[in-house]
């Protein structure tokens, strides 16, 4: 009878190993449209409720990750203001605040619900500590708004969909992965395009390929379907395009250049989530990013993560 036992108990835990190894780990990419205007303002409700479905057990956000000093050498004193201040915030608090990690875990230990002001506040310092931008905005949005989120539309993909997603699901923790290093050489290879494209026609076909996909977008957005438009495979390929300076008709310099640091900083930022995902337990994973960079994203995570299931909000 023992062995009997023995043996059913070694047969049901090869079958879960067997189980765990044909289910591989997920990554849905769910492209956002950063703050939409005031008149679709509700833009992501829509978008909460299917991410809400999807039931996430961890969220990935277009944020970069505080060990990253090379994008935050850029960033100190780059295109962000928020960012900037962020910045020079941490500095200061990293002269006088002193981490404590068991405390720490112990807040991390709790629900949303059971964590108190002075809780929060610590958190939200050992953020900017830690120059964890992610998270620091993450738990001010719970001290400001508590734990049902913002009753008013924030029109940002953060308060209206990433915030309140993690709220639901208990995830005390967003996971960084953006990565800005290069964005300054990015932004000059841009600025370079567009006067080459001034004489070439270049500029002209960006002017209607943007002028055609405004006004796919224009019923979609009406009915609360932006997010849904957004995230079509036709749309994501658009976005891929005129950020990757791919519709081009004329190789320039400044287009070529700009294409390589887009594909680079794709390339970079699916690195930083496939580690990630390799490396945790998590089996759901939810990736939340500008539509410019779905496309890329997929191809990159697709190419070096094999192991990994990709899939597109869209499809």
């Amino acid at each position: 009878m023992r062995m009997l036992f023995t043996f059913i108990i070694a047969l049901c835990i090869s079958i879960l190993n067997i189980i765990a190894q044909e289910t591989p780990k997920e990554v849905l990419i769910v492209g956002t449209m950063h703050t939409v205007p005031n008149i679709v303002k509700n833009s992501y409700k829509p978008m909460l409720r299917r991410a809400k479905k999807y039931n996430p057990t961890a969220i990935y956000v277009e944020s970069p990750r505080g060990n990253d000093t090379l994008s935050w050498e850029y960033l100190k004193d780059g295109w962000s203001e928020s960012y900037k201040a962020f910045y020079y915030l941490s500095d200061s608090i990293q002269t006088v605040f002193t981490p404590n990690l068991e405390k720490y875990n112990t807040i991390l230990g709790k629900s949303f619900s059971n964590m108190t002001s002075e809780d929060l506040d610590f958190m939200i310092t050992s953020f900017a500590y830690n120059r964890d931008n992610a998270n620091h905005e993450f738990y001010t949005y719970i001290k400001k708004h508590g734990i049902e989120g913002s009753k008013k539309p924030t029109r940002y993909e953060d308060g209206d969909l990433t915030f309140k997603l993690a709220l639901h699901q208990e995830i005390k923790l967003l996971t960084s992965m953006d990565d800005q290093q290069t964005n300054s050489e990015y932004h000059d290879a841009w600025t370079k395009c567009s006067k080459e494209g001034q004489s070439n026609g270049n500029n002209a076909i960006n002017i209607k390929m943007n002028k055609k996909a405004y006004n796919a977008a224009i019923v979609p957005a009406i009915f609360r379907g932006l997010g849904k438009h957004a995230n079509k495979r036709k749309s994501l390929e658009q976005l891929h395009m005129s950020s990757s300076f791919t519709y081009v008709t004329v190789k320039t310099e400044g287009c070529t250049e700009g294409e390589r640091y887009w594909n680079e900083r794709n390339m970079r930022m699916a690195r930083n989530i496939g580690e990630q995902v390799m490396d945790s337990d998590s089996e759901r994973n939810i990736a939340i990013v500008g539509a410019s960079h779905v496309i890329g994203l997929e191809k990159e995570l697709q190419t070096n993560y094999p192991d990994l299931k990709i899939v597109l909000a869209g499809e």
